[in-house]
């Protein structure tokens, strides 16, 4: 029983992954390409060589990816890794499909919206079961410890590079086009993963307390704050553990309570900001 719970959730998750990379290539293809509309990340420069160059785009970022994919490795661990090969390979591949498809609007207005609406939910999609086609995300994760830049400050930099690379190629009112994209895509992207932000806080009450902060700080390499409460008018004593992660790293967290503890309760909340001092995020294998 367990085995074909695992196998349908293996399928789902299968289905969606490549269901997600065939709406982003569709999307890039399609809506952006013609228009001359500009994603942000390792997809944004790769279309910008492949415009300059002449080259498949599905090579740029099959190639870019996994090389930012070994950079990061210590990251994101072999399971996140292996799924995210899967969802680059997908991408790349619906992109070299899709090339011939016809145009459906040369409105730049409306290949911007839309495109952005697809796009988004493609990504969206790959997110959510655990996968990724832009290794921008990973390479700011360690920027991070090294810097003093948060993540969201690495990845605005790096695509306002992008962007003036668009600027310059297309004209700025691409690049503009590109920004109206840009946010429309992000602001999908919320939607489909249900409002997650960069970083989550996660509250978990279980009986099983010690092994779930043991395999938290193994699998996802975060520390966790062990906090004595007390449950209902009883009072009854539990171990409250308390743990911020990415939106990339809260599907990891919610199996792991999952795995330890079905009956666990857990609280998600949104962070404004995280300041990790000496308790910086430990590599994980």
């Amino acid at each position: 029983m367990i085995k074909k719970i695992i196998d349908i959730k293996f399928l789902e998750k299968v289905l969606f992954i490549t269901l997600g990379a065939f709406l982003a290539a569709f999307s890039i293809e399609v809506f952006f390409l013609p228009n001359q509309i500009i994603d942000g990340g390792i997809v944004g420069i790769s279309m910008i060589l492949h415009v300059v160059s002449g080259l498949p785009l599905a090579i740029f970022t099959f190639l870019f990816n996994i090389v930012f994919l070994v950079f990061g490795y210590n990251q994101i661990g072999r399971n996140f890794a292996i799924t995210s090969i899967f969802s680059i390979s997908m991408f790349s591949f619906f992109l070299s499909v899709l090339t011939f498809m016809p145009v459906v609007t040369d409105d730049v207005i409306l290949g911007s919206v839309f495109g952005g609406i697809v796009l988004g939910l493609g990504v969206g999609l790959i997110l959510r079961y655990g996968g990724y086609i832009d290794g921008t995300e990973v390479v700011a994760m360690i920027l991070n410890e090294k810097t003093i830049f948060s993540v969201g400050q690495i990845l605005m930099i790096f695509n306002l590079f992008i962007l003036s690379g668009a600027a310059w190629i297309f004209g700025w009112d691409r690049a503009f086009y590109s920004i109206l994209a840009f946010f429309i895509v992000q602001k999908t992207i919320d939607v489909v993963l249900e409002g997650l932000d960069q970083e989550k806080s996660a509250m978990i009450i279980s009986d099983e307390a010690e092994e779930i902060a043991s395999a938290i700080e193994c699998r996802l390499g975060r520390m966790v704050t062990y906090i004595d409460s007390h449950v209902g008018e009883v009072k009854d004593k539990k171990t409250l553990l308390y743990t911020t992660v990415t939106r990339l790293e809260m599907p990891k967290l919610l199996l792991i309570v999952h795995e330890k503890d079905a009956e666990a309760f857990v609280a998600i909340s949104d962070v404004a900001d995280v300041m990790d001092g000496k308790y910086k995020k430990k590599s994980i294998h």
